[in-house]
């Protein structure tokens, strides 16, 4: 068995084309995201990838609708969100293809 420290990839990203990684993968990303109570994303949206986000604990707002733990937030291509730690949060995310540089500001 091998053993990994999370905090040791940027922001979560543990898996996906992108370094440090533990599998440069190109079908998928996957991310353990933690937020703080406050900490906010602005809008954006993928032109190729469709992401799954994880409630997995806390209550967050995407596009001004409340989730909590349990939730799956599919967010397709072209679909934009921004997000909102109401409380502190985990979440884990996988995206679909990985594409580098498919993040785009702001509405479609």
């Amino acid at each position: 068995m091998v053993v990994h420290d999370l905090n040791k990839f940027i922001k979560g990203w543990f898996i996906g084309p992108f370094l440090p990684t533990l599998d440069p993968n190109t079908a998928f990303e996957c991310a353990v995201k933690k937020y703080v109570a406050g900490d906010y994303e602005a809008k954006h949206y993928h032109r190729v990838a469709t992401e799954y986000t994880v409630i997995a604990t806390g209550r967050v707002r995407m596009n001004g609708v409340e989730y909590g733990p349990d939730s799956i937030v599919e967010i397709r291509p072209g679909m934009a969100t921004d997000f909102e730690a109401l409380t502190d949060v985990i979440t884990f995310v996988v995206k679909t293809p990985a594409v580098i540089g498919d993040k785009y500001l702001g509405e479609v």
